[in-house]
């Protein structure tokens, strides 16, 4: 099977990671990809988020399967291009990627659905917001409508902070700009995956990440600075509650609504004192918690998203995976999430990778005109520590980030801590 893997990222490295593991020879392009991700798979240098360069690569390629990664290129429509040529395609139609382009949007569709979630109002001017935020009261949430790359919401009990948040989005969006303002959910947070094929959900393992910058998740709001799995603390029927109550009737009232869903219904979850409630939803894998879920799958993911493009996933075989537990620890440019320097020279992952239970995935790297593996963006590797336990999972994970250099580099030392230590309590 001839696979072309779009995106540049980490999350992209860890899907071609995976199929290259598999048994069976899989022939994996990827576009444009990065330096890890062209050790295991043929690099195209296509722009992503362009519909018309991807699937004209498809054509030429004789692709089997195109996996669209980014979120971007979704909202964009390139699986949309990509099936008109004639070539299944795993990941949302542009319209059906409204579910994250649009925040408003997804709050309509779970209204329709029924789908517990957060109060929300939803915002064109700034005494609106403001209006919204005296009715919640602290801690305020306040989200930009459209994609951010992850870095559009801002929790925070400063009211002034808030308002500044929305501002901004105002400005950046222009007279069709909205935000939306939500009640705060109390209790930890999850990650939990469901493929789906249009009509048929398959649940992978949950997860959880972390958003804020720095340990004790202080500082702004990132694209996740560290992931890890299996969630040990999480109620024994969380999966297939999240699947009846929240993934299925979405895909139901997509399907309805004539926008059938294929891909990855990311379902950003808070476990509240009133149960699971949504944060928000994606319409992608999220990075990093991707990088953790497929460490462990067993099951080839191959096989799983040319049944979901193929509309297939009513007829495949129970998911199998490793009973090891897996924490990714990010490497981030220093001043992410601000203004971050490239070109900073990598070293150690090698290193790294000899090490017993690691492995390194790229996210911000390339290569300057010397050879050199340098830095080129704000989060740069993923690190993924896996062990027989948790504990055993964090020592190797941050082993392995002991041994990278990267001037100026930061990252978190508390991936996990709290899990490890059984400190992670959900309201009642």
């Amino acid at each position: 099977m001839k696979i072309l893997v779009v995106g540049s990222g980490a999350r992209e490295h860890a899907i071609v990671h995976s199929l290259a593991g598999e048994p069976t020879n899989l022939d994996i392009h990827a576009a444009p990809g990065n330096p890890g991700m062209g050790q295991e798979a043929t690099l195209h240098p296509v722009d992503a988020a362009d519909p018309t360069a991807v699937a004209t690569l498809a054509m030429t390629l004789g692709a089997d399967l195109v996996v669209v990664g980014p979120e971007a290129p979704l909202v964009a429509g390139v699986a949309d291009a990509v099936r008109t040529v004639g070539i299944p395609a795993f990941g949302p139609s542009a319209a059906a990627a409204q579910l994250e382009g649009s925040k408003a949007f997804a709050k309509d569709v779970m209204a329709a659905a029924g789908v517990p979630t957060a109060m929300a109002h939803v915002c064109t001017t700034v005494d609106e917001v403001a209006d919204a935020l005296d009715a919640f009261g602290p801690p305020y949430v306040v989200k930009d409508d459209g994609l951010a790359a992850g870095k559009g919401v801002v929790v925070t009990t400063d009211r002034d902070e808030a308002l500044a948040h929305a501002a901004v989005a105002f400005e950046a969006r222009g007279a069709a700009g909205r935000v939306v303002v939500e009640e705060y959910l109390d209790g930890p947070e999850v990650s939990l995956f469901c493929i789906a094929d249009g009509k048929t959900i398959v649940p992978l393992r949950a997860a959880q990440d972390f958003k804020r910058a720095y340990d004790g998740d202080q500082g702004p709001n990132t694209g996740g600075m560290g992931a890890y799995t299996p969630l040990l603390w999480a109620p024994g029927n969380l999966t297939d509650d999240v699947v009846a109550r929240i993934a299925q009737p979405t895909i139901d009232e997509m399907a309805r609504r004539g926008t059938p869903f294929v891909g990855v219904l990311y379902v950003g979850l808070a476990l509240t004192a009133r149960g699971p409630r949504v944060v928000e939803f994606n319409v992608r894998f999220g990075d990093p918690e991707v990088q953790v879920v497929l460490a462990r799958l067993r099951t080839p993911l191959s096989h799983v998203l040319a049944a979901a493009a193929a509309g297939r996933l009513s007829e495949i075989e129970a998911l199998t995976w490793s009973n090891d537990f897996i924490v990714n620890v990010v490497v981030a440019a220093g001043g992410y999430p601000g203004s971050v320097r490239s070109g900073d020279p990598i070293t150690g992952i090698d290193a790294a990778q000899a090490l017993d239970g690691v492995h390194v995935l790229h996210a911000g790297t390339a290569v300057d005109t010397s050879g050199q593996l340098v830095a080129s963006g704000g989060r740069v590797l993923s690190v993924i520590g896996q062990g027989a336990t948790l504990e055993a999972a964090r020592e190797k994970a941050y082993a392995g980030v002991a041994l990278i250099d990267l001037p100026g580099s930061e990252h978190r030392t508390d991936i996990a801590l709290k899990a490890a230590r059984n400190e992670i309590v959900i309201p009642s």
